[in-house]
């Protein structure tokens, strides 16, 4: 492939979906052709998991969401590696090892049903301090029975420590950032840099194959 597979995971009102937004322009901007995407996906089965988290739970929404994964990336995410895209995703393996853990499903489950998944060639995740991120969910609303106060926000932001960890070992290429009060556009910024760096060496590399 001659594309770059960069994922954002955090916990919710960490700025993901500014950060995708911001760094899908800025990489636009500087001539890179770039392909921005979220999971749970807008295909059926993402829908189906993004839209009904009261009638899935536990195992049976892990599944269904994994299988939206799979199916995200035959025919989106890798036809767009293909054809030399920078693919950008809202969310990818990190929050499963997250949210699926929040809903009860074990570990061990989670990590088996998404092991044949893509691994990306950077893994960013987002942290920010459970106040900060409670609050802006608060404000905003919760999207759904995952998001209830700034207890659950410090669960999530646990267990996304834990994944980081699991991910690592698995030899994901993880980067943390800590966004804290951080302006969208500095941190959108950092990574602009990185992810432009990655994708020219990546570049060379295939041109030299």
């Amino acid at each position: 492939m001659s594309g770059l597979f960069v994922t954002i995971d955090g916990p919710a009102g960490v700025g993901k979906t500014t950060t995708v937004r911001l760094l899908a322009q800025c990489l636009a901007d500087r001539g890179y052709r770039v392909y921005a995407t979220a999971e749970p996906s807008g295909g059926l089965l993402g829908e189906t998991a993004r839209h009904h988290t009261e009638t899935y739970r536990g195992h049976s929404l892990a599944c269904l969401v994994a299988a939206d994964r799979y199916h995200h990336l035959a025919t989106e995410i890798r036809p767009h590696l293909h054809a030399g895209h920078i693919v950008i995703c809202d969310r990818y393996v990190a929050s499963s090892y997250v949210l699926q853990r929040m809903d009860g499903v074990p570990r061990t489950f989670v990590e088996a049903i998404n092991s044949a998944a893509d691994r990306p060639d950077l893994a960013i995740v987002l942290r920010a301090p459970s106040a900060i991120v409670a609050a802006r969910v608060a404000a905003r609303g919760a999207h759904n029975r995952f998001h209830a106060g700034q207890t659950t926000s410090e669960h999530e932001i646990a267990l996304y420590e834990e994944a980081v960890q699991r991910l690592a070992a698995r030899r994901y290429p993880i980067l943390a950032i800590d966004t804290g009060d951080a302006p969208p556009g500095d941190i959108a910024d950092h990574l602009v840099t990185r992810i432009a760096d990655l994708k020219d060496h990546t570049s060379r590399n295939v041109a030299t194959a």
